[in-house]
């Protein structure tokens, strides 16, 4: 049975747990050939075995790491039409309002989110535009409420990468619009993952969220993963530049 991404070969970053591992699982059930990459080499090993795709490690706040592994894809005759810039990290206990952000913490907030989300679409889109008879592809960026509201006033650094990158993603969109790239983001609320609950999934956390949420309940990782299949499909050529919130309704309120 042919799936929404039979014949799209698409890299994902993040991909050895969490929202990443669960967006390149659902894009191998749905047909696609999937490069997972993170720079832990045994949870993408781990990761990508158990779906049969292909484990790339990678580090995307290291240049040459990220365009080797862009060209190791392609080496393995995977050089992606579709790539999801998922990677990234949030410092609790250290990120904070910004008059308590210490430099260390903003400086690595910053180059991982914002500089390896930079990297990764820079070395997408030479690939899409270096691609043999190339008639485009699809980027797909994660961002967060927190870059689009109040939300973000705790964590001044997090919600600050997340910001550029929704700004990234629509320069990057209106200038390579003309080549067939298409650029996204799609915008997860609170999702509970194993590495959040262990570190701010405690009850009252957790009570507070969801007395903020309409839909009554936190994210999973899987609740992200049909707007990233429509966004890596054709189903969605006309859409590029935009934000699609999936939050449960939260940034309505």
């Amino acid at each position: 049975m042919t799936g929404r991404l039979t014949g799209k070969t698409a890299l994902v970053t993040g991909a050895g747990s969490g929202i990443g591992r669960a967006i390149a699982d659902r894009f191998v059930a749905e047909g696609a050939t999937v490069v997972y990459t993170d720079r832990d080499r045994a949870a993408v090993d781990e990761a990508a075995a158990a779906t049969g795709g292909i484990a790339i490690t990678m580090d995307i706040a290291d240049e040459q790491s990220v365009e080797a592994a862009f060209a190791e894809a392609a080496a393995q005759g995977a050089a992606p039409d579709v790539v999801v810039a998922n990677a990234g990290v949030q410092l609790f206990g250290h990120d904070a309002k910004v008059a308590d952000v210490d430099l260390e913490t903003w400086n690595r907030t910053v180059g991982i989110n914002l500089t390896g989300t930079f990297l990764t679409v820079k070395h997408a889109v030479r690939a899409m535009l270096a691609a043999s008879g190339a008639s485009g592809g699809s980027i797909i960026c994660t961002g967060s409420p927190t870059g689009l509201n109040g939300e973000g006033s705790e964590f001044a650094a997090y919600s600050s990468t997340k910001g550029g990158i929704h700004s990234l993603v629509r320069s990057t969109a209106m200038a390579y619009a003309h080549d067939g790239i298409r650029v996204n983001t799609v915008v997860p609320g609170y999702t509970e993952t194993a590495l959040v609950t262990s570190i701010s999934g405690d009850a009252d956390a957790r009570a507070g969220i969801v007395s903020r949420t309409p839909l009554g309940r936190p994210g999973t990782p899987e609740d992200v993963t049909g707007i990233m299949v429509y966004l890596a499909s054709d189903e969605s050529s006309y859409a590029t530049g935009a934000q699609f919130v999936v939050d449960g309704g939260m940034t309505s309120l």
